[in-house]
């Protein structure tokens, strides 16, 4: 089949014979994102209004810092900061007048209309700021790649059969991304391609968390000293690929290159 710029990445994962080829594209994309934020990227308007809006969670910013920009960093956490504050003060001068209103009220006024609607200010002001805190530009982003790359596996799974057989041979794929393709699957596949795809995901996760149950099993033995002598086989990266298994890529070898 005809191969285009979302199905090399796809292919380039389903080869690399990781333990979830999703977990491989997601991390790729997040590199590719940290990299394209620190690089010139920072000083594009149209990105720096973006950041300024959303900044990045706490996992993002603690990626950026790792990758010692400390200027690209502080380029965007300077304008993110001002606009922050400008949104801060905003809520902070409705929770002002809401604890005034409250300390008026007395104990007497506790039910009271005006009461409540300082209360119903508490609840909207702290969502503003769970807002602010919350948001990431780089997990938006992340996620859009993502819903791109879950299309393009099912294209690929529909159109190639080679990509078909190699998927259904592999390692299978971490549980939140398995939960992603089958959620994914029924808007994507006929009645007849998805009852197959989903006997074979079944098939995937039964063989492979079989064998990775074996392995942080034996993992587990070879610190009883009646096992010291034993070969360690395919266990000594267990504790590891157990966790990466069960949550998705988050320690250990990389993913990607």
């Amino acid at each position: 089949m005809k191969y285009h710029i979302d199905t090399i990445p796809v292919w380039d994962a389903m080869k690399r014979d990781g333990e979830c080829l999703l977990c491989a594209l997601e991390r790729k994309t997040e590199l590719d994102e940290a990299e394209r934020y620190l690089g010139a990227s920072v000083m594009e308007p149209d990105i720096r209004v973006q950041v300024n809006a959303k900044g990045f969670c706490r996992r993002h910013h603690g990626m950026l810092y790792g990758m010692s920009n400390r200027l690209g960093h502080a380029l965007m956490l300077e304008s993110h900061m001002i606009e922050t504050r400008e949104r801060t003060a905003k809520a902070i001068k409705k929770l002002e007048g809401a604890a005034d209103a409250l300390k008026g009220s007395g104990l007497a006024g506790k039910f009271s209309g005006k009461s409540k609607n300082a209360e119903a200010t508490i609840r909207e002001q702290a969502a503003e700021l769970l807002d602010m805190a919350g948001s990431c530009l780089m997990c938006d982003t992340i996620e859009e790649n993502m819903m791109r790359y879950l299309h393009t596996f099912f294209h690929l799974y529909q159109n190639d059969s080679d990509f078909r057989s190699r998927f259904a041979g592999g390692k299978g794929l971490c549980l939140p991304h398995t939960g992603r393709l089958l959620e994914a699957a029924p808007a994507e596949l006929g009645a007849k391609e998805l009852g197959e795809f989903v006997s074979t995901v079944a098939r995937l996760q039964t063989e492979n968390l079989d064998r990775i149950q074996e392995d942080i099993s034996w993992f587990v033995k070879k610190f009883d000293y009646r096992y010291e002598k034993e070969s360690w086989g395919t266990s000594k990266d267990a504790v590891e690929r157990t966790v990466n298994k069960l949550r998705g890529w988050c320690v250990g070898k990389e993913p990607v290159e």
